[in-house]
């Protein structure tokens, strides 16, 4: 069954961003399995989720509070990110920190968006 948050750009883009961390996480040492591997993919895997947690909520005002916990999210995820690149667990972070940046602006703008209709 298709969600109204299946739809909106963010989600999907944010989805992308979870496989993305999984896939290069994979590499982390196995020392870092209940360590930085874990906090980057739970930090990785609330952002859709925030989304779509605050989409399926009753009124504009719960879905900002859950775009902005998302956008939290998203800075940890890029935070981790620069650790694990740092630490030499991620060669080339450029991908990731793109989708990082894409993902910050489609917050952004649908904060924007829900913020002026109401």
């Amino acid at each position: 069954m298709k969600r109204a948050h299946h739809d909106l750009k963010v989600w999907q883009e944010s989805m992308s961003l979870v496989k993305m961390i999984y896939e290069i996480s994979k590499k982390f040492p196995a020392e870092e399995t209940y360590g930085l591997k874990s906090q980057i993919r739970r930090a990785a895997v609330s952002i859709p989720s925030n989304i779509a947690e605050g989409a399926a909520r009753n009124g504009s005002k719960e879905f900002l509070q859950y775009l902005n916990i998302s956008r939290g999210s998203l800075s940890e995820v890029e935070t981790q990110t620069i650790i694990a690149k740092d630490l030499g667990y991620i060669k080339n972070p450029d991908q990731i920190l793109e989708q990082i940046d894409k993902i910050f602006g489609l917050l952004g703008g649908l904060i924007n968006s829900i913020r002026e209709r109401t």
